[in-house]
């Protein structure tokens, strides 16, 4: 599945390898290849040697901070990434709130807020779905009032990842009440610790803690906190939604998981043979990768028309589609290799403290955690079945 590149970039990739070798821990890497929880402490201070190297913010230009790097060169490193074994770059401020403002804030603003998120001094969460509003993210009800230079915020959100972690929340509110669908709503940054904000905790399939459910009781918020025009903050949720839609697309990720389940295919025995010569689970694990090696390209294509100047439409919707359902096909085949013992799931092994054997072997740890983790993978950032709407609306003009 590999490019053609030319030499400059065959330089930088091994230049990207060496530094992961150096820099990364080795145990933090065997924590993410055997599915185990990573602490917000070790996230941080991964972030920080990544942005230390001036590696942290890919998608960002050199004056702001960023790398400024081409398409090509940000797709090396994401594979070389995924293939080290390293944890995932917490996005929500890096990937998500950074680029909205540097696309649509004040000066102020920029100075404010973007030197903190590639410091890794605030630590963000995205405010976006409600109990009534998630995939029919326009429908949200959550208001913000104007008095005077502060905007009074009451409403709920919910399936709020790290917001128990979190400093502060890039929120979308309704500033307009009699204003229709998407007209209305206004993109607001609230300090976590403000008073009247309640977080409580969700408990996913895996047994983990990762999302939430926020609570905004008469949530008092600067004037100078609102990003972008009052009642336009749509565009800053479309500007962020496709370029999240893409990245969830996860490329590099999906490559280092196949590479793991062609391992596990190789090294697990029925009837006296390694899995991998069985010709079904071998067809099934090529169908895979043709697949992959499609949406690859296709991601290619898009990244590249973004660096021109270009907003991903319903290309971005097509990618986290397939990004999505071919992680999901890949998981599926890790417990259909491991088999048996990929029924145990022992949450206390996955924990940050643990660090006893793993049961059978390494893969068994890994097969249903990332299992169960992927089945929400076609549900955020919009689902999949939203994302077909918006391809048959956009493309088909259905």
């Amino acid at each position: 599945m590999d490019i053609h590149f030319n030499a400059e970039e065959i330089a930088f990739r091994q230049e990207v390898r060496a530094f992961l070798e150096d820099k990364l821990p080795k145990t933090l890497a065997e924590r993410v290849r055997h599915g185990k929880s990573i602490c917000k402490a070790d996230h941080v201070e991964w972030m920080r040697t990544l942005n230390a190297r001036g590696w942290l913010a890919t998608s960002w230009p050199k004056e702001h901070g960023g790398t400024g790097w081409s398409v090509v060169h940000k797709h090396i490193f994401d594979e070389e990434y995924a293939r080290a074994g390293a944890p995932r770059i917490v996005p929500f401020g890096v990937n998500m709130v950074g680029p909205v403002i540097i696309k649509f804030g004040t000066p102020e603003q920029k100075a404010r807020f973007l030197p903190r998120i590639l410091a890794c001094e605030d630590w963000w969460c995205q405010g976006y779905s409600e109990p009534g509003a998630g995939s029919d993210l326009a429908s949200l009800n959550t208001r913000a009032q104007r008095d005077g230079d502060h905007y009074v915020v009451n409403g709920q959100k919910t399936w709020t990842s790290t917001g128990h972690l979190a400093d502060w929340m890039f929120c979308l509110v309704r500033t307009d009440a009699q204003a229709q669908a998407q007209r209305g709503i206004s993109f607001l940054l609230i300090d976590m610790r403000t008073p009247g904000i309640t977080v409580r905790p969700i408990i996913t399939l895996d047994g983990g803690h990762y999302v939430n459910e926020v609570f905004l009781d008469n949530v008092r918020v600067p004037v100078g906190n609102l990003v972008g025009a009052e009642h336009q903050g749509w565009t800053c949720a479309k500007y962020l939604l496709t370029h999240e839609r893409t990245s969830i697309a996860g490329i590099g990720m999906a490559k280092a998981m196949l590479e793991r389940l062609k391992q596990a295919a190789a090294v697990e025995m029925r009837n006296g043979k390694p899995l991998i010569e069985d010709a079904y689970l071998r067809a099934q694990i090529a169908e895979v990768e043709m697949q992959l090696m499609a949406v690859e390209m296709s991601n290619l294509r898009t990244l590249a028309a973004a660096r021109e100047g270009g907003v991903p439409g319903a290309e971005s919707s097509m990618l986290k589609i397939k990004g999505t359902e071919i992680r999901q096909a890949i998981t599926y085949l890790q417990t259909k290799v491991v088999g048996a013992y990929a029924v145990p799931h022992l949450v206390d092994e996955l924990g940050y403290e643990h660090s006893g054997e793993t049961l059978h072997n390494d893969f068994s740890a890994t097969a249903t955690c990332q299992y169960l983790e992927m089945r929400k993978a076609s549900v955020y950032g919009g689902s999949n079945e939203i994302q077909k709407n918006i391809i048959a609306k956009m493309i088909l003009e259905l």
